[in-house]
C-alpha cells in the first residue's frame, strides 16, 4: 500500500542524506520525495511517498524519528490531506494534432510552457491521479519526455505544530 509521510527536519547540511541512507540501509523504497523550506527558514519539509504494509510503515516512522535532524514525522496516508504534483510533459505534435493537444491541455488546466515545430511542453499541476490521466491522454500523440516533481502534501485543517523540544520557535 502507498503511504505519504511528511517529515519536518532541521534545515542543515546532511539531513536529506541521512533520510536517504536510512531508507536504503533498511531496504525501503522511495517512490517520490520532495523537499523544501517551510514557513520557518530553519526547517524543511520532506514529503516522502513509499510503499509497505502497516508494520513496515510503523518501522519507517520510528526510524525517521530517530534521525538527528528530525523534528516531526506524520503519516498522512489516512488523514484528510491536500496533495499536489507538478509534471512537465513534452509531447510530439503530429500534423493536424495541435488543436486536439491544446484541447487536452485546456481540460487539465495546463500551461503550454514551450513550443517548437515538432513538440510542445505542457505543465500540469494537481493530484497525482490528474497527472496520470493527462499523461494517459497525451500518450496517443507520443510523449518524448516527462519530469514529475513528486508529491507535496499538507494535512487538511489545523496546522501541524512544530515541537519546541528541538529549540526551534514556531
Amino acid at each position: 500500500m502507498k503511504h505519504t509521510i511528511s517529515v519536518l527536519v532541521e534545515n542543515h547540511f546532511g539531513a536529506f542524506d541521512r533520510v536517504a541512507t536510512m531508507f536504503s540501509g533498511k531496504g525501503f523504497n522511495i517512490r517520490s520525495i520532495s523537499i523544501g523550506e517551510t514557513e520557518i527558514e530553519e526547517i524543511s519539509r520532506m514529503t516522502i511517498v513509499t510503499e509497505g504494509d502497516d508494520q513496515i510503515i510503523d518501522q519507517v516512522v520510528k526510524q525517521l524519528n530517530r534521525l538527528i535532524d528530525t523534528i516531526k514525522v506524520v503519516d498522512l496516508s489516512d488523514a484528510p490531506r491536500v496533495e499536489r504534483e507538478l509534471a512537465l510533459i513534452k509531447v510530439s505534435v503530429p500534423k493536424g494534432a495541435m488543436e486536439e493537444i491544446k484541447n487536452i491541455n485546456d481540460i487539465f488546466r495546463g500551461n503550454i510552457v514551450d513550443i517548437t515545430n515538432k513538440s510542445l511542453t505542457i505543465e500540469v499541476t494537481g493530484p497525482p491521479d490528474k497527472i496520470d490521466a493527462a499523461i494517459n491522454l497525451l500518450s496517443a500523440f507520443g510523449i518524448k519526455e516527462i519530469a514529475r516533481s513528486g508529491i507535496v502534501a499538507l494535512k487538511r485543517g489545523e496546522q501541524v505544530r512544530i515541537l519546541k523540544e528541538k529549540n526551534i520557535t514556531t
